[in-house]
């Protein structure tokens, strides 16, 4: 059997990946109805909306199959997302590529598989749309052309995700995004029983700059103030422009100290940056803490990470004058 070799653009891809939010989430009509219809067309047992993890390919929408997940090494998509235009194995047992695969001679049986590498703006592939089947078969150059059309219905599917759950200018989650994102992580944590926190950032005197400078340094600036957050706080943690400049991070899988450390990390992030730069970054920061335990939702957990970063703002505006 023939491991899918990792691409070049690896880390790029699962970054556009984890932008989505769709990992581990409920069926979504909008994806099942490509699925079904495309099962339709190919009279195929089997078709997938496979997105591709570190170490696994979890799918997205499924028909005819009762699995969530397999294995990346042993994935067929693994090896499509490598190729431009749709990847066709005709007959799985004489290629040795996969003569020996465990989804080849176990069940699900694959003789035949066909996926459309399913490309986001960037050029990053983030999964398939595939037709499985137990038997051989070929497909004909309009096939081919068909399920092509209907890949792009499911890139389309994604680029609504992400032009609904990323802000347009920090290219970070949104207030929607960050809603989505945050419940997960949440429930996660109380399943596992940690702790998490909720950090909220607001800007000090970012008006003064607009006023000043006009909306593009200002714009500049809040792109400078959300790269800094994504270099001090963690990949797995949550990082959103709520709206204007107003930012949050949530923080899971973390005890106090942990948290403090992160907000220590950043402040010396800020201070280089400012040390370099002619237009000074200053922010307000409120922190809330969550237990396990806590019967607090999320809405009210901003609320009281809003309300601590008005107390510190009081405090700065204060040192200010």
């Amino acid at each position: 059997m023939q491991l899918p070799i990792i691409p070049d653009n690896e880390l790029q891809c699962l970054a556009k990946l984890r932008t989505l939010n769709v990992l581990d989430t409920e069926a979504e009509e909008r994806f099942d109805r490509v699925t079904r219809l495309t099962r339709r067309i190919f009279s195929a047992p089997i078709c997938l909306v496979t997105l591709v993890d570190a170490e696994r390919q979890w799918f997205k929408s499924r028909q005819g199959l009762s699995a969530t997940e397999t294995s990346r090494d042993i994935s067929f998509c693994g090896h499509a997302i490598n190729h431009d235009g749709v990847f066709i194995v005709n007959d799985a047992l004489k290629d040795p590529r996969f003569h020996d695969n465990p989804l080849v001679v176990r069940d699900p049986f694959i003789r035949f598989y066909a996926g459309y590498p399913l490309t986001m703006s960037d050029g990053c592939r983030v999964g398939t749309l595939c037709i499985i089947d137990t038997k051989p078969r070929q497909l004909t150059g309009e096939e081919i052309e068909i399920l092509t059309d209907l890949g792009k219905m499911v890139e389309a599917e994604l680029l609504l995700i992400v032009q609904n759950t990323l802000d347009p200018l920090t290219a970070i989650s949104n207030r929607r995004g960050f809603e989505l994102l945050a419940h997960q992580a949440l429930a996660s944590c109380r399943r596992t029983k940690m702790a998490a926190a909720v950090v909220f950032f607001d800007l000090d005197f970012f008006k003064e700059i607009n006023d000043s400078f006009g909306h593009r340094k200002g714009d500049e600036l809040l792109c400078d103030f959300a790269n800094i957050l994504m270099t001090a706080f963690r990949e797995s943690d949550v990082i959103a422009r709520m709206g204007g400049d107003e930012f949050v991070v949530l923080l899971s899988f973390v005890h106090k100290d942990m948290v403090n450390q992160a907000i220590e990390r950043f402040k010396l992030l800020l201070e280089q940056y400012n040390q370099q730069h002619q237009h000074r970054l200053a922010t307000s920061i409120g922190i809330a803490h969550w237990t396990p335990d806590s019967d607090i939702c999320l809405d009210n957990l901003l609320d009281c990470a809003d309300k601590a970063m008005y107390q510190d703002k009081a405090v700065n505006h204060s040192d200010a004058s």
